[in-house]
């Protein structure tokens, strides 16, 4: 039992807060790719790696945020990483050139990664099985919002007052989440220092590593999450450049990605009672693969246009919105006791898809070709790896998780 306990709607609140400090960083900033190409006299593949380090910072540095959280609380840990997120957004917003620029972005995604971890955990931390799937579910629909306005007031603030403004919002927000966490935010677990001591923090992650069911159920968000974060590299270039929208156009352009993941929650809601769990990944999983074979397609066949381009992205973010919350629940399920790290690993590897995915488009160089390639790819990794899971959950499966898990009730 937590030493505090949150209602749903208050753990809901604050998770979905911290939960999308990762991505209204990623997205509010894309509108000014192209710009930062002339304010810095860089190449596209050098800006293109503020968003590679960003993700390399966010993915690594969550593998140390989630055991400090363990080790000395939710809170303490949250307000560590926040300020390390506002200091690099600081070094952003003034950096003199492109490498002081990577730094300041690696340095926001090292503060950034403490939000998804910590999110993940207080939920961990309070509920289980229908109340955490719902949660879960929950802070997805309120994720949605967030990053569906942050692209459009980001290309608004650039064309108002420059690049530098979008790094300005981005340490307000930084600053409102210090404010939500000391004023709304209670203890939900108990710290334990030692599991920051370098034994018992090995310990955790090789129990972790060992755990098929743990790692196939990230490897089905480090392919369909990951394909989200690595497309949002090579969007700005395709449809500035190649299709002709302005960054504000993009900004507005982006909210089909946004709006298919909220609609795809809010339909979920009332979808899960039928399809259960495991029916809401499913139909998720195909919806993630047919937007694979569209983007193939689309490129070596259509000429390119938004619709060629967001048509699909829009099939995979609403594909997204149903398997997320019970992957999650399901990885995170056997591990109360290390919850923080449980949550960490799961990120890390989440994070590393897009990660791999942005260098890997990165070195292809040629945006389109790489946006037909990398997401196709990445989407069959995620189908794979649910075979893989379906077939660890077949061999591990306990009574208990059974009758939490049901199929009526999982996917809420």
């Amino acid at each position: 039992m937590p030493p505090f306990r949150m209602s749903e709607r208050r753990t809901s609140m604050l998770g979905a807060l911290l939960a999308t400090i990762g991505p209204i960083s990623m997205s509010i900033y894309t509108p000014a790719m192209p710009e930062l190409v002339h304010a810095f006299q860089t190449s596209d593949s050098a800006i293109k790696m503020t968003l590679s380090v960003y993700f390399a910072g966010f993915s690594v540095a969550q593998l140390l945020a989630g055991p400090l959280s363990d080790a000395f609380g939710r809170r303490a840990a949250t307000l560590l990483f926040v300020g390390i997120y506002v200091v690099g957004s600081l070094l952003a917003a003034f950096a003199p050139g492109i490498e002081w620029l990577l730094a300041g972005r690696l340095i926001q995604g090292v503060g950034a990664s403490v939000g998804i971890t910590v999110a993940r955990a207080i939920v961990r931390d309070q509920f289980t099985g229908t109340q955490a799937s719902r949660i879960m579910n929950l802070i997805g629909i309120m994720i949605a919002i967030g990053p569906a306005a942050a692209p459009t007031i980001g290309g608004l603030a650039l064309a108002a007052f420059g690049w530098q403004s979008v790094f300005f919002l981005l340490i307000g927000f930084g600053l409102l989440i210090c404010f939500g966490v000391i004023v709304f935010m209670r203890e939900t677990s108990v710290p334990d220092p030692r599991r920051a001591l370098p034994v018992p923090l090995l310990r955790a992650y090789l129990e972790l590593a060992r755990e098929s069911r743990f790692v196939s159920a990230s490897l089905v968000l480090g392919g369909s999450i990951g394909a989200l974060y690595a497309q949002a590299t090579l969007l700005p270039f395709i449809l500035i450049k190649v299709v002709g929208l302005s960054p504000t156009a993009f900004g507005l352009g982006m909210l089909m990605q946004s709006g298919s993941y909220f609609l795809g929650s809010v339909c979920l809601r009332y979808a899960a009672p039928r399809l259960g769990g495991d029916g809401s990944v499913r139909v998720g999983l195909g919806l993630l693969g047919l937007a694979g074979i569209m983007i193939a397609l689309s490129v070596h066949f259509v000429t390119p246009s938004y619709l060629s381009i967001m048509g699909p992205i829009a099939f995979l973010a609403f594909g997204l919105a149903f398997l997320t919350p019970h992957m999650t629940t399901s990885g995170l399920y056997p591990f109360p006791h290390i919850a923080g790290s449980a949550s960490a690993m799961m990120g890390f590897i989440q994070m590393g898809g897009g990660f791999a995915g942005g260098v890997a488009g990165s070195l292809i160089g040629m945006p389109l070709l790489a946006f037909g390639t990398v997401i196709p790819i990445m989407a069959l990794i995620s189908i794979v790896s649910y075979v893989w899971f379906v077939r660890a959950s077949q061999r591990t499966a306990t009574p208990q998780q059974a009758n939490e898990e049901s199929p009526h009730e999982a996917g809420l």
